[in-house]
């Protein structure tokens, strides 16, 4: 059921159109990690309690597994969260829906230099994850604790263009999100997404800064438009969204994993 690929070969080993019309079985794409773990007992239980083949295809970026889903190389994805998707959709014309919604798994700011948020210095060095919704999530972030100023702390997409008053003379650096835990100790501060924080040994316990649980930033399932009801992607989003799930997701990630389909 589980098979690795890496991003840059998906072209030509998942031909267009290779997913499934069959509602026996179905592909999935997933960011490789601990959240394919999570999508493995998924399977498990779809596959026992609806006879549902589901195949996961993990990938190392964020961008792929939406292109594969578009040209129908996937039934669906579960990595992102909505304002990624948004702005995916904006950016690049995608027809995409959310069939059903995963986790919520808080962003935080790391650093190997300093103990506290209180200790970053005047000019710190911070790492921002480069795509557009979680670069505007970490800047909102700073906005609310008054480290800048935003002249719109509304907008999901703010970039450091965006930053009206920088009175400490923050430097930031615009980064893939998997590359932020190699630069971590290049860095005075870098804003980590949980998908590769955790593999990378980083606990939100740890963070500087993170959100709590109220974070809009749930994670979904993605299907193209109109595949929502089909009825192997309503099995899958009824087999992800139980309690052998979320107890797969507590023990990888204990409080980091927030239900959010509750």
């Amino acid at each position: 059921m589980r098979k690795t690929l890496l991003a840059t070969l998906l072209a030509s080993t998942l031909p267009l159109g290779s997913a499934l019309a069959d509602e026996h079985a179905i592909k999935v794409g997933t960011v490789a990690g601990p959240e394919t773990d999570v999508m493995q007992v998924a399977a498990e239980i779809a596959e026992r309690e609806y006879g549902l083949e589901v195949e996961i295809i993990e990938f190392t970026d964020y961008v792929t597994p939406n292109a594969a889903l578009a040209d129908g190389s996937l039934d669906a994805n579960a990595y992102q969260h909505e304002p990624y998707m948004r702005s995916m959709v904006e950016d690049r014309g995608y027809d995409f829906a959310i069939a059903g919604y995963t986790f919520v798994y808080p962003i935080g700011a790391y650093s190997e230099k300093y103990a506290s948020i209180d200790e970053l210095p005047d000019g710190a060095t911070i790492a921002l994850p480069n795509d557009p919704s979680n670069e505007g999530r970490a800047l909102i972030l700073m906005h609310n604790l008054g480290m800048l100023e935003l002249s719109d702390p509304e907008n999901l997409e703010a970039t450091p263009l965006d930053i009206a008053e920088n009175p400490r003379d923050f430097e930031f650096r615009e980064i893939e999100a998997a590359q932020l835990p190699r630069v971590l100790p290049d860095v005075d501060l870098a804003f980590i997404n949980n998908t590769f924080a955790q593999p990378a040994g980083l606990s939100l316990d740890d963070a500087l800064i993170k959100e709590g649980a109220e974070s809009p930033y749930v994670n979904l399932i993605a299907v193209r438009g109109g595949d929502e009801e089909r009825e192997a992607i309503q099995q899958l989003v009824k087999s992800y969204q139980t309690e052998e799930v979320e107890a797969k997701a507590e023990e990888l990630f204990g409080a980091q994993a927030v239900p959010g389909w509750k």
